[in-house]
């Protein structure tokens, strides 16, 4: 039984994975308050583009992480979200500062809609994934434990090696 770098990269992708769900609910949130008209756009926007470089720059460490340690399952799954961030970004309004929200065009209905969409699909990506390096990975380093020998009501017996030295 030893902690390897994948068992490490399972637990840095649980904790940033808990990051990005908050940041998935607070841009739901911000969408919905543009929505109804209870917030300014240009306030709105404000506080919602300094957080768009830190979730990509999270989403990426993890998965670079997995990469290292050839966790290829895993970094499959989150392959479509990175490309579709990279695309997003790519292809974000002229602005004079990072991020991907325009207060000028947040407030046509279908780009709201659109970033609101966003916001649900990445929440619940993020959840799945969270749930998946949580219960479904294979870093487990339970599993590489032996069976016992003779299986009894308040324990176990396992095969061991003494070695004298």
């Amino acid at each position: 039984m030893a902690f390897t770098f994948a068992a490490f990269s399972y637990i840095i992708a649980l904790i940033v994975d808990a990051f990005l769900i908050f940041f998935a609910i607070f841009h739901i949130i911000a969408f919905d308050e543009l929505k109804t008209d209870y917030k300014n756009p240009i306030d709105q926007c404000n506080s919602l583009n300094p957080l768009v470089l830190p979730e990509y720059a999270l989403h990426l460490l993890f998965n670079t992480l997995f990469l290292i340690a050839g966790e290829w399952f895993s970094l499959i799954l989150n392959i479509p979200l990175i490309l579709y961030h990279i695309n997003r970004y790519r292809t974000r309004p002229v602005m004079s500062g990072p991020g991907l929200y325009d207060p000028t065009s947040i407030m046509n209905h279908e780009v709201l809609s659109q970033c609101q969409r966003e916001g649900w699909v990445k929440l619940a990506f993020y959840l799945l994934a969270f749930f998946y390096y949580l219960y479904g990975c294979d870093a487990n380093p339970l599993d590489d434990a032996p069976a016992p020998m003779y299986p009894g009501t308040y324990g176990a017996v396992y095969a061991g090696s003494w070695n004298k030295g």
